[in-house]
């Protein structure tokens, strides 16, 4: 510090008694700073601070996020089920912001406000009931509080109607409700085979009355439990679904070290994961579907983003192609069936991670050039470019196209891109695939550079349901088009079954050579459990309340019943035209997830998990509606202007 020397005093004198004001000044400040800074930064000084901050001073605060270099976090302990999320203090212009990110502990990082009691599920005695909040970060603001992250009491507030329906969408019909309690049943017997000879593992050897790992989960256990969560909840087969969630709880391990179906895995463990979430509320499935989420994304590490088939769940989280995929290519039908359960996985999370990741595949596709307007079954993630011109509906492309639509629906039809790109992939598949046979069958054939090959797949059998959902959005003049193209196409599906001996169909059939929709190769006269013909009845019946889609899902039944039923569960046929039967010793997990879960909706009322507020995944697990105008109108909002959910 310069001072300037004052006349008539002498530099010695004045010197001293600078010197001593000079070290009183230091003291004196250094007093004050110690003072002021004990009320900002001792614990239990947030009443102090109120004093001396006004609402335009307070400091934002970040809780959770990726680059976080302070993260306030606890260790809950007790029931992790029903957490409660919250941060206490500040006021109505603190911002927050919440990215649960799991880690590979299982311990939820929160800011925990102690609440005492725990979350109460939505069973279906409680239907019409608010469902309380399993999660919340508040901060008090004036009369009200802010919330940021999601809420389940929120989340249930922006259905249109209870999931469960009026009466758990049971049939005011006697005959109907008989079937439906008969799908209820084969429901049961399946689930009580599974959990007394292949409890834990993936799915149930009916004849041999043991239990299947397969490689398709990399040492992820329990798919059939995973799947069933939900068709056990829908039916009131409450005792069996506690135990199913038991099992997740305590059994189900994420930290697997082997190589899985990233498509796989995301239909049946994701899906299933985050539609039980969001029908019942308990915790543990929300903490364990982020946990998996992330353990996803290595395998979208590539060139172009286009993720991998297959990946390492452990902490490698190497992935690479499937040996058999052309020239280490993905697969459409399993890169593109990744939107709805990412979307969902961003959404409660608050990490745009997953959603940035679909949203770069479908960036990709837009891009490149598509022959005719299709999209093959083949492309490179390392340039980006199609691998082979094979172009098919059904396996290998499938659920590609099912998920543009179903994209467009669960955004509350406000992502335009995923319509503009459905329409415009159905024109080219009308002008491209779709065929009438001589005796009058429409089918969906498949495309090989320009070589039709007249087969159509079971897989394919899906499309009558899809396109029927669809139908209503497209262009006014093609909607009726639409809704009797999808009829036809779920016409000839249907013919595909009645034509066997066994009333099964088989896994693909042909429209060449004098035959019209039956296997005409041995190899493809087999039946698996599988569901896209059901499907495809449930979703005609409730467009269009026809009966004879009841009547052809009872045929179903009458002939699962018949020619699959064993003593210890379900099992797939060999040979559909055989009315010898030879069963191939398998109960697959979709065969509960799907199948039987499709049956019981086709029998119950609209009003069970209704459309107008559902989304089903490929795998029949339904994903709600993403409403953000109903929750921004049911959330405050911060001093940016945006809500607590932006």
């Amino acid at each position: 510090m310069v001072f300037r020397k004052l006349p008539g005093v002498s530099a010695s004198g004045m010197g001293l008694r600078l010197s001593q004001k000079f070290v009183f000044l230091l003291f004196l400040s250094g007093l004050v700073t110690l003072c002021f800074g004990a009320l900002f930064f001792l614990p239990d000084s947030v009443r102090l601070k109120r004093i001396f901050l006004s609402k335009s001073d307070s400091p934002a605060v970040t809780v959770g996020s990726d680059n976080d270099a302070r993260t306030l976090s606890k260790k809950v302990s007790g029931d992790q089920e029903h957490q409660r999320v919250s941060f206490k203090g500040g006021d109505a212009n603190v911002k927050l912001k919440l990215s649960r990110k799991p880690s590979v502990t299982h311990e939820a990082r929160t800011v925990e406000r102690s609440v005492g009691s725990r979350t109460q599920e939505w069973s279906p005695a409680m239907a019409h009931e608010p469902a309380v909040g399993n999660e919340r970060v508040t901060t008090a603001a004036h009369n009200g509080e802010h919330r940021s992250g999601f809420s389940y009491e929120r989340f249930k507030k922006c259905l249109i109607k209870p999931p469960l329906g009026k009466g758990q969408g049971k049939p005011s019909d006697p005959q109907t409700l008989q079937r439906r309690e008969k799908v209820k049943e084969m429901m049961k017997f399946a689930w009580d085979n599974y959990k007394q000879y292949a409890w834990g593992k993936n799915e149930l050897r009916p004849l041999t009355k043991n239990g299947h790992i397969g490689n398709m989960f990399g040492g992820l256990k329990g798919a059939s439990i995973v799947d069933s969560l939900d068709t056990l909840y829908i039916m009131g087969l409450m005792d069996e679904y506690e135990e199913a969630k038991e099992w997740v709880q305590n059994n189900l391990d994420l930290n697997s070290n082997g190589e899985a179906s990233l498509f796989e895995v995301n239909i049946r463990y994701v899906g299933g994961l985050l539609s039980a979430f969001y029908l019942t509320g308990a915790e543990i499935f929300k903490q364990k579907v982020l946990e998996l989420g992330e353990k996803l994304l290595p395998a979208f590490n590539t060139p172009t983003g286009i993720p991998r088939g297959v990946i390492n769940l452990g902490s490698s989280g190497t992935s690479w192609s499937w040996g058999w995929a052309s020239a280490g290519s993905s697969i459409l039908a399993e890169f593109g069936t990744l939107h709805l359960e990412f979307v969902h996985l961003s959404e409660l999370s608050r990490n745009t991670v997953f959603t940035e990741k679909v949203m770069n595949i479908r960036k990709l596709l837009n891009k490149i050039e598509k022959p005719h307007g299709l999209y093959p079954n083949f492309l490179s993630p390392v340039s980006g470019n199609w691998v082979q011109h094979h172009v098919s509906i059904g396996g290998l492309g499938d659920s590609f196209y099912e998920y543009l639509i179903k994209s467009y629906l669960m955004s509350d039809k406000t992502d335009e891109e995923a319509k503009r790109m459905y329409y415009s992939a159905m024109e080219a598949i009308e002008t491209n695939l779709v065929q009438k046979s001589p005796g009058g069958l429409t089918y969906v054939a498949e495309w090989r550079g320009g070589i039709l090959d007249h087969k159509m797949g079971h897989l394919a059998c899906f499309s009558g349901g899809m396109i029927g959902i669809g139908a209503d959005d497209g262009p006014p003049e093609k909607r009726q088009h639409y809704l009797d193209l999808a009829a036809e196409i779920t016409h000839t599906c249907h013919e595909s079954y009645s034509r066997s001996a066994t009333k099964l169909g088989p896994e693909a059939f042909r429209f060449d050579g004098g035959a019209e929709a039956t296997a005409t190769r041995l190899s493809d006269r087999y039946y698996i459990l599988r569901p896209e013909v059901i499907e495809s009845y449930m979703y005609m019946w409730r467009l269009t309340h026809d009966p004879k889609y009841r009547q052809w899902g009872w045929e179903a039944v009458e002939a699962l019943e018949k020619h699959c039923r064993v003593d210890a569960g379900f099992s797939g046929i060999r040979d559909v035209y055989s009315s010898t039967v030879s069963h191939d010793n398998m109960q697959q997990s979709f065969f509960l997830s799907e199948t039987l879960k499709y049956l019981y909706l086709l029998f119950s009322e609209d009003d069970l998990l209704p459309l107008d507020d559902w989304v089903f995944n490929t795998e029949a697990h339904p994903l709600p509606i993403v409403r953000k105008n109903c929750l921004r109108e049911q959330s405050s909002t911060l001093d940016n202007g945006q809500t607590p959910l932006e």
